[in-house]
């Protein structure tokens, strides 16, 4: 077979030596691509003979997929799998993730984002390199304060914990109750009773048809105004103009965001980008030195369970 990782993983050209080995040493065909492209026709090239595909967040369109004649597996180096075109679905290709290779990385950016907003870290630093003083910048402490957790899975339980080991209260919101959340004394609500009662929400869900735009504007306008927002997750899971709108009202205290409606770069009239009180972050939660050899490997072994007629890591299109 021949497999192709079409864009680099972030990692040494020495970790994709190593991790490619096995399926060189099986006889099949690897080629890697140490450059990032999102141009259709490049791609069609890299892809047209595979049989295999490894990818990590670029887009791979419904017009890559169909010169791919031969593909049969795709591997995600990656937890979210909606920038693949709808044709692997239509023509039954496997597609494999690598979900939980950055759960630990997530769950700390959504800290740094919290703390960042809470003690004013960026405008402290702005403040002092002007000849500033501590005046206005008074923060607040996570010990004792909610916490909402909105998606209760791996990365939203890790991060729970997180909060928790800093006196915080649990509280959170699924369709289906993890026992793990539950263990670390996390209790369930209903969403608007999130929404209303949460000092700090933290977002962790998916993107799919039923969590796009899920907090809304009227989701939106139930949070205090002293309460704060971190999106980890996905950008389309909010209605992002509600939220950019009710920030510069300042009908709530401030956003921390690492996910937009696109991957940056961002439009400059794109409506966060200008809004009060916000920190935002180039979508670089999963983007830590120890999760990108994490996701290479799982990618790798996606590859080599597929070949070996064990698949796992499969995702339900």
């Amino acid at each position: 077979m021949i497999i192709k990782l079409l864009e680099p993983l972030v990692v040494k050209k020495e970790v994709i030596e190593n991790l490619s080995s096995e399926i060189k040493k099986l006889g099949h065909e690897f080629v890697y691509y140490n450059t990032k492209t999102t141009d259709v026709e490049e791609l069609k090239e890299r892809a047209k003979d595979a049989d295999i595909l490894m990818i990590a967040n670029n887009p791979l369109p419904n017009e890559v997929i169909e010169v791919a004649k031969n593909l049969k597996m795709i591997s995600v180096a990656f937890t979210g799998f909606d920038h693949i075109g709808t044709l692997a679905k239509e023509r039954g290709i496997v597609v494999c993730n690598a979900a939980g290779y950055a759960n630990n990385a997530v769950a700390e950016l959504v800290i740094g984002l919290t703390l960042d907003l809470m003690r004013n870290i960026n405008k402290c630093n702005s403040v002092i390199r002007k000849g500033g003083t501590i005046a206005g910048l008074i923060g607040g402490e996570v010990k004792g304060k909610t916490i909402g957790i909105v998606g209760t899975g791996r990365i939203g339980t890790m991060t729970a914990n997180l909060f928790k080991c800093m006196g915080a209260n649990l509280i959170g919101y699924d369709i289906t109750e993890n026992p793990k959340a539950i263990e670390l004394g996390l209790k369930y609500v209903d969403i608007d009773t999130l929404m209303k009662t949460s000092d700090i929400i933290s977002l962790h869900l998916p993107l799919n048809d039923s969590t796009r735009g899920f907090i809304s504007k009227e989701k939106l306008s139930l949070m205090k105004e002293t309460s704060i927002l971190i999106n980890c997750a996905r950008g389309a899971v909010v209605d992002n103009n509600a939220l950019a709108e009710i920030l510069n009202e300042e009908k709530i205290a401030g956003a921390g965001i690492d996910v937009f409606d696109m991957e940056p770069p961002i439009p400059s009239d794109y409506p966060l980008l200008n809004a009060k009180n916000t920190i935002l972050t180039p979508h670089v939660a999963f983007a830590s030195h120890e999760s990108m050899i994490i996701r290479a490997e799982i990618a790798f072994d996606n590859v080599n369970k597929y070949l070996a007629g064990t698949p796992i890591n499969v995702v339900k299109l």
